[in-house]
């Protein structure tokens, strides 16, 4: 099974449309449901998406050195892409990761889907909670 917060489906969602007709892809991490209100039915340590790291950060250092230095190592789980053109799969030339969210036009709740690593599709439950605050301090 598959977590995600509707808020942060929401916002990947609109980022979709916004670059459309370009394929995207984003990173996005967990929270565990224990740290989050409103998931008392889930397993407290059952991973909820609830974060996502700019898709446009860190872009020109990723082109001039080749390496993705914006997100952090081993801190995202998942990742997100569009598929503009309506395949709602798992793309050999997609970035693979744990847990792969996979969207395609016209960009609702009902037009995604889960994936594992092998493009096999897994059960989505999309979770009416929000992460914790944070602070920079």
């Amino acid at each position: 099974m598959v977590y995600v917060t509707r808020g942060l489906i929401d916002v990947l969602l609109d980022f979709a449309a916004d670059a459309e007709p370009e394929e995207l892809t984003v990173s996005i991490a967990v929270t565990p449901a224990a740290e989050l209100e409103s998931t008392d039915d889930l397993p407290p340590d059952a991973p909820v998406f609830t974060h996502f790291y700019p898709p446009d950060a860190g872009k020109s250092i990723t082109a001039v050195f080749g390496v993705d230095l914006s997100v952090p190592a081993g801190q995202t789980q998942g990742r997100f892409i569009s598929h503009p053109r309506g395949n709602l799969e798992v793309n050999k030339t997609d970035d693979l990761h744990e847990a792969i969210l996979v969207a395609v036009p016209p960009w609702e709740e009902s037009s995604l889907a889960a994936f594992d690593r092998s493009g096999r599709q897994q059960p989505l439950e999309v979770v009416d909670a929000h992460p914790p605050t944070e602070s920079l301090s």
